[in-house]
């Protein structure tokens, strides 16, 4: 079975992309299904279900998506090769640019939306920057000097991987993207490989759920600002 790990901004068009990959993948005699994590809540799993894909949920509550992620991914593994399924696609939320949900030796995608600014791919972390494919949607909506220069932008962060426009709603793009995940390598388990990132750092009061505010109450991994007229002695 082969694994494809999918991320990007919430809002960008990932299950729109995956839905159009997916239906030329079964078109072509692949079986295809989805493990869709989120935060709170999601709608995307009922999408993927009309349509006739096999997809299991995971809602990571108050934790990270990424730490809910990588302590479920070996179970969704599990769960794609008992249904049979040749291509299993994890779709997972970048809510903070930060995420690293991205495998060593599994082929990794992320999707980011042409309207977010040119400035975009360099804001965005280790989902992007290390990522196989970057899958930009939304280019129908400006113009062509738009597209290049995003396009430029994104192999400005991520110089080896392929740059893709994609149309979540006329499937536009999606041969090529169908193409990709149908070359992606065969993954027999996942045990003793790596993530290609360490994932955002997650120890302090806050994360197991303090709630004062307070240099009291802040314990652990804290970072704080620096401000210049301090450092200097200059009042502002």
């Amino acid at each position: 079975m082969r694994l494809i790990t999918v991320a990007g901004s919430p809002s960008v068009g990932k299950t729109s992309v995956i839905l159009r990959a997916a239906e030329i993948l079964h078109r072509d005699g692949l079986a295809v299904g989805i493990a869709k994590f989120d935060s709170l809540s999601t709608g995307d799993d009922a999408l993927y279900e009309q349509r006739g894909f096999p997809v299991v949920t995971g809602l990571a509550g108050a934790l990270c998506p990424d730490h809910y992620f990588v302590s479920n991914i070996e179970d969704c593994l599990a769960w794609g090769q008992r249904r049979g399924l040749d291509v299993l696609i994890s779709e997972s939320a970048g809510l903070c640019n930060r995420c690293s949900p991205h495998i060593d030796g599994i082929y990794a995608l992320c999707v980011v939306d042409a309207l977010a600014g040119v400035h975009t791919p360099r804001k965005i972390g280790p989902m992007l920057r290390l990522a196989d494919l970057v899958v930009i949607t939304k280019g129908d909506i400006v113009s062509q000097v738009e597209r290049e220069v995003f396009a430029y932008q994104v192999r400005l962060a991520n110089p080896g991987a392929r740059a893709l426009f994609c149309n979540g709603i006329t499937g536009q793009g999606a041969d090529e993207v169908a193409r990709a995940l149908r070359n992606a390598p065969v993954v027999p388990e996942l045990e003793g490989r790596h993530l290609r990132f360490p994932m955002p750092a997650a120890v302090c009061p806050y994360c197991v759920g303090e709630t004062a505010i307070g240099e009291t109450h802040q314990r652990g991994n804290v970072k704080k600002m620096r401000f210049r007229d301090l450092e200097s002695g200059v009042n502002p």
